[in-house]
């Protein structure tokens, strides 16, 4: 199947009570193992790929990775920027083949962030292509948040339904308790903001920071209103885990598919086990597939 864009499948998981995970990927492995997890759920997915990862494996080497993978599959596939920094780098993922966009100003001023989201979403529009804004901001936990600060920056449900009427974009980031590369299990979402927020909006509202959120409270905010779920400190530290084991198993070995491979199959695995509680499992056929929107690249030529 042929990259699809993400507007009708998140559309569906809001409409039925779902989510679909969003996974970032950072070499060939992840995208293998992402693609192959939802093989196996029969289900709809969005690999994502960072900044950080465009830096370390190049814009057009994943978007053609994800492509192969997608044409490969029998499930819907979006390939997704995430965490996109401005207009150029939008431009540039659409350019590349980008079937779903985003752009983070949650840490920009109000008027910056909504002048740069509906530009980016006009361009987008333009080819078809849904676009990912993000209001309240999502913390480090490198930088030893408290939990007053994290409080502090959540998105506001009476300014979420302004910034939608401003910008028109197709889904919107929301800051309700979890914080980006937590390495335990242990945050609580703020639910009534997510019902509140799901209540102002009329467009499917997006997690991100799960690794750090608790199983319960993922399924309650999905049932309150997130219909895509963001995955990637989850991943990245299955696959240094079971890289390291590997290779304490192996010393000796100088075949890198045998150390590679145990970490592929760790991150199958752990999505594999997120598809699961999102409740996407046995979805990749909800949206039919004259209702995926086709992207015009024509546009940005």
């Amino acid at each position: 199947m042929a990259l699809v864009t993400s507007k009708a499948l998140l559309q569906r998981a809001r409409q039925d009570g779902y989510a679909v995970g969003a996974f970032n990927a950072n070499n060939l492995e992840m995208i293998q193992a992402i693609i192959e997890a939802a093989e196996d759920e029969q289900s709809p997915v969005i690999v994502q790929i960072s900044e950080g990862a465009i830096r370390y494996g190049g814009l057009t080497y994943l978007a053609e990775v994800v492509r192969a993978g997608a044409g490969e599959a029998s499930v819907p596939v979006v390939l997704h920027l995430d965490h996109g920094s401005g207009f150029e780098t939008n431009v540039r993922a659409l350019q590349a083949g980008f079937t779903s966009l985003m752009f983070d100003g949650s840490a920009k001023p109000w008027e910056e962030n909504v002048a740069t989201t509906t530009l980016i979403a006009r361009a987008a529009h333009a080819c078809g292509i849904p676009v990912e804004a993000e209001l309240g901001q999502v913390l480090q936990s490198r930088d030893q948040v408290t939990a007053k600060q994290v409080s502090s920056h959540m998105t506001d449900p009476d300014m979420a339904g302004r910034f939608l009427e401003l910008t028109g974009c197709d889904t919107l980031a929301i800051a309700v308790g979890s914080v980006h590369a937590m390495q335990s299990q242990e945050a609580e979402l703020d639910q009534e903001r997510i019902r509140a927020c799901a209540a102002a909006v009329s467009v499917p509202l997006v997690l991100h920071g799960s690794s750090g959120v608790t199983e319960e409270s993922i399924r309650q905010a999905i049932a309150g209103g997130i219909a895509k779920v963001n995955v990637g400190t989850y991943l990245t530290a299955g696959f240094c885990e079971a890289l390291r084991t590997a290779s304490a198993a192996r010393p000796q070995e100088h075949d890198m598919r045998k150390l590679l491979g145990p970490a592929r199959d760790e991150v199958r695995a752990r999505v594999r086990e997120k598809i699961r509680l999102f409740g996407s499992s046995g979805k990749a056929q909800a949206v039919p597939a004259g209702e995926f929107a086709g992207p015009d690249f024509a546009a940005v030529e």
